[in-house]
């Protein structure tokens, strides 16, 4: 019975947190529609990270060959397009501020990026990207929908835009929209968190491809069992 209790008490605890950042806000997070099997989304979502993100958040589990071998690349591309902060390929995706600098600039330190979409949940991370909107009162000058009072800057503002906020709703203006459409914007960003999603879990797709064979396996072995089964009973029954 106390087996049950805890089990229960740990399935609510895991239930309300991860529906926490929709209903406590009052917003419903957007869909983000990710594919980690598709390499080509992957590949633009790591451009993206690389150009937009590693300046301020790291992804310390990650090597660059590591990410080379998994996203299809060469070696020669990454080292002369996706590598800023490091001088090896072996190296991980460390970025050159100091902790200290951060949180003399942002008042907190940016956190690393490795398991944020295990954590956050890839629908979270593609609402907060799509969430940003124009707010005079923030140091940045910009707040989100999704993380209120954020310290993080809209750096995909030169992508999008820069958003106006009309009850729940974001406009961007046409005088102040960037060189995306907002479905490229859309897009881009589903791209990022298709990347984001892979940083967390490398081996997903390697294990959903060894999980089917195994499932497979299965299924083969319970059919052969009661076949088997049967032919021992046939004299009983």
């Amino acid at each position: 019975m106390m087996v049950k209790k805890v089990a229960i008490a740990i399935f609510v605890y895991i239930l309300s947190t991860s529906c926490y950042s929709a209903s406590d806000l009052g917003v419903t997070l957007l869909d983000a529609d990710v594919d980690v099997s598709n390499t080509v989304s992957l590949q633009r979502g790591a451009r993206l990270f690389v150009n937009y993100c590693v300046s301020c958040h790291s992804a310390e589990f990650m090597r660059y060959n590591r990410m080379a071998k998994d996203l299809d690349l060469s070696l020669e591309l990454v080292k002369d397009n996706l590598m800023f902060a490091s001088d090896k390929v072996g190296d991980t995706m460390t970025i050159a501020m100091t902790p200290e600098d951060s949180e003399q600039w942002f008042g907190v330190r940016p956190p690393d990026l490795s398991v944020i979409a295990r954590s956050k949940g890839v629908d979270y991370l593609y609402s907060f990207l799509n969430g940003f909107y124009l707010d005079d009162t923030r140091p940045t000058g910009v707040n989100n929908l999704y993380y209120p009072n954020t310290a993080m800057p809209h750096v995909l503002w030169d992508l999008q835009g820069f958003a106006e906020k009309n009850h729940d709703e974001l406009t961007v203006p046409e005088a102040s929209s960037g060189y995306m459409t907002v479905t490229e914007y859309q897009q881009a960003t589903r791209d990022l968190v298709t990347f984001l999603d892979y940083l967390g879990e490398p081996a997903k797709l390697v294990r959903y491809k060894i999980g089917f064979w195994v499932i497979s396996f299965l299924l083969v072995l319970f059919l052969i069992t009661c076949l088997l089964k049967r032919e021992y009973w046939r004299d009983v029954h």
